[in-house]
């Protein structure tokens, strides 16, 4: 028996023989042409058959999974269509007479290696979306037939270097049992879509398309990171037993569907869900979701060549108010840049766009935009029980000027008859250290709090997260974190108004406990990650992690935080 490891990217265990997705090469050489028209031609049928295609899977990934998802395949389709990319494909075609495969191939590895030289993840991504697209039209250009997951009949654990998109949306949950990738991360598209389809996943195993031949069982530990190749009879069982007391604990957590989240000494907290779009509803509701606490509306922009009308933004943000039935919807305004572009906006390049222009200030930039999103948040709002939060507030005038905002679109709708709710909570996302430091004047101002940790750490600690080379200093436990989180919490608090948290840090079981401790009022999360949550605070004492507290603030590291968690939890 052999092992490896990797990336624990969705959860879960699955047992099966091993398929290898192997594409076939698809070699392209230099040939002269005569006839450019006749090329261009060919490439045009290329890229319409191609388009047509990817049009279908992005129908099915929404219909079958989400309008989230489906956005990639949208983010597909202007790659086949941007100027950019099939501009100098023709331009190459018509002015070095070469045949269509080697301008396509030229033109795209010239895209790809500048995006993969990017140290941000984001640009990566975009490195494959170019990679996967233009596969698929070199694949039509050559006339060959690239092999489909669709097409596998037996249960199966799929090995492939990497899934692209549209592989992992073609994948059948009752069949491929899990999957092993080479390279990629838990952001990647296909992790992101496996968490989605609750199929065991394992990426960036470096040496798996070399080690697992077809049809050698494997074992994929999705909660772990490990892969187990040949394994003998007793490991097997090992696992076996594993993957049942997985699915028993999946099971417990299910009777607490319906339950209120609360502690051994009796104390209630809210658990919430982060959502993108409206269909993610009914994942939180089947996960017994007690709010959102994250609707990310930036994916109502995405994958699109346009801005979305005003009421197409009234219908989303009802939809998912009325989904919810009365329980808190916190919406996030517009939060694009750093990692999230639209290409229809056309702004400057910047150095530093995670430092840039985006979020609150891109909103204020273009007052225009803002006052539309926030037009439809108002008119949505007697749907149900609206909560607006205005992300990467840095100074207090930013947020008087975007609540300014609100008030004027509030009053010309109320001018106008327009019925509108009396009862909006605004808050602020906290995810810039300055603002942490001046919670206590911020909390006078606002109705609540919205700790993002994803962002407050790397900023607190100057360190890039999706930066392998410092990816060290991403320490959700460390002290001056923690320390952040508290001065939010107290001057939430001492105002009256609450503090929830929407980081990865919120479903983190061993943070859980110390947030509690804190005094977090409301925890969103992944859906799917909110019985688990609510399991595990069932068990812990708020009172007793309250009064561990000044002890794990005094501690000097994060690795001391982890190791005194570690061995205290057991009788938190």
């Amino acid at each position: 028996m052999a092992q490896l490891s990797g990336i624990a990217a969705s959860n879960g265990i699955a047992i099966a023989k091993a398929f290898r997705l192997e594409n076939p090469e698809l070699d392209v050489a230099r040939k002269e042409i005569a006839d450019t028209e006749q090329e261009l031609e060919r490439l045009h049928d290329a890229l319409s058959l191609s388009i047509a295609e990817l049009e279908v899977i992005q129908k099915r990934t929404a219909e079958q999974i989400s309008d989230k998802e489906a956005a990639i395949f949208g983010a597909h389709l202007l790659v086949l269509s941007d100027p950019e990319l099939v501009g100098p494909i023709t331009e190459k075609i018509s002015s070095e007479k070469v045949n269509a495969e080697f301008a396509l191939q030229e033109t795209a590895n010239m895209f790809i290696t500048m995006f993969e030289s990017m140290d941000n993840d984001y640009m990566k991504e975009r490195a494959a979306d170019i990679r996967d697209v233009t596969k698929r039209v070199l694949a039509h250009l050559l006339g060959v037939t690239i092999q489909s997951p669709s097409m596998i009949t037996d249960e199966v654990v799929i090995i492939a270097e990497d899934l692209t998109p549209s592989d992992t949306v073609q994948l059948n949950p009752k069949l491929v049992k899990g999957f092993v990738t080479d390279i990629g991360g838990r952001t990647s598209h296909s992790a992101i879509l496996a968490r989605t389809l609750e199929i065991p996943a394992v990426v960036g195993a470096k040496t798996a398309m070399a080690s697992i031949e077809n049809g050698t069982l494997v074992i994929v530990d999705g909660i772990s990171g490990d892969i187990l190749i040949a394994p003998n009879a007793e490991t097997i069982a090992q696992y076996e037993q594993k993957q049942a007391d997985y699915d028993q604990q999946k099971a417990e957590w299910a009777v607490l569907k319906n339950e209120a989240t609360v502690t051994a000494d009796g104390q209630t907290v809210e658990l919430g869900a982060n959502i993108g779009t409206p269909k993610d509803i009914a994942g939180v509701l089947e996960n017994g979701g007690e709010a959102v606490g994250l609707y990310r509306t930036e994916f109502l922009y995405m994958g699109r060549d346009q801005f979305p009308t005003e009421e197409e933004q009234v219908d989303a943000y009802a939809a998912v108010l009325k989904g919810m039935n009365g329980k808190p919807t916190v919406v996030r305004t517009l939060d694009i840049g750093g990692d999230k572009e639209l290409s229809y906006l056309n702004l400057p390049k910047e150095l530093n766009p995670f430092l840039g222009l985006r979020a609150i200030r891109l909103c204020l930039e273009m007052p225009d935009m803002f006052r539309t999103q926030l037009r439809a948040l108002l008119r949505a709002s007697v749907h149900g029980n609206l909560k607006i939060m205005f992300p990467m507030i840095a100074t207090l005038d930013e947020f008087r000027q975007a609540k300014a905002l609100f008030l004027e679109e509030k009053a010309k709708l109320q001018e106008e008859g327009t019925p509108v709710s009396d009862s909006i909570e605004i808050g602020i996302m906290v995810e810039i250290p300055s603002t942490a430091v001046m919670a206590d004047v911020f909390a006078k101002e606002v109705d609540f709090f919205s700790i993002g940790t994803n962002d407050l750490i790397q900023y607190t600690m100057a360190a890039d997260r999706m930066n392998e080379s410092v990816s060290y200093l991403y320490q959700p436990f460390n002290p001056a974190i923690l320390r952040m989180v508290k001065m939010v919490i107290d001057a939430s608090h001492r105002e009256g108004k609450w503090t929830g948290m929407c980081g990865e840090m919120a479903g983190d079981e061993t943070a859980i406990p110390i947030l509690l401790g804190l005094g977090l009022d409301e925890f969103s999360m992944s859906a799917s990650s909110i019985l688990r949550a609510r399991a595990q605070l069932k068990k812990i004492s708020k009172a007793d992690m309250a009064s561990q507290v000044d002890h794990i603030l005094s501690l000097s590291t994060s690795e001391e935080v982890a190791e005194y968690m570690k061995t205290r939890l057991g009788n938190a």
